[in-house]
């Protein structure tokens, strides 16, 4: 990492927000605030969920704003959208290390693992198939120990 950038997570949001095109106003650093508490956490949100608990700092907190940063975010690789086998989905604030998720399919767990398909599995995926792959995403599903009791 270079002598300028960013070296916590707080500080990565806080950066893209701003370099997204954005001001740093009240709204951000809270937005910011929060999701670095759910990142020490390891807890999955939604949107609504954090726009809410936001709200009870800031009421006129608009909720678009909430929406856009996390989309940002999300680009940005600093959030990953978690997409459960039921069709619904949260975020989880895991940074930008590349890692892959464990998502229980009865209560949602999410795991972080640090297993992933070899990169010259991944090259012969693409040669294969005449794609240039240029990333992934990777989820196992399953029932995590306590809802298997």
């Amino acid at each position: 990492m270079n002598a300028g950038a960013p070296n916590n997570l707080g500080q990565k949001i806080q950066a893209a927000l701003v370099a997204d095109g954005g001001r740093q106003t009240r709204a951000r650093s809270w937005i910011v605030q929060r999701l670095t508490e759910l990142a020490s956490s390891g807890e999955t949100f939604s949107v609504e969920g954090l726009w809410h608990d936001l709200q009870e700092i800031d009421p006129h907190l608009g909720r678009a704003t909430v929406f856009r940063a996390v989309e940002t975010l999300v680009k940005m690789g600093l959030l990953n959208r978690i997409d459960f086998a039921d069709g619904s989905h949260s975020y989880r604030a895991c940074g930008d290390q590349h890692h892959h998720h464990l998502i229980c399919k009865k209560c949602h767990r999410v795991v972080d693992v640090e297993v992933c398909i070899p990169e010259q599995q991944v090259i012969e995926i693409g040669v294969e198939n005449d794609f240039e792959i240029d990333g992934h995403s990777l989820a196992f599903f399953g029932v995590c120990a306590d809802c298997r009791k």
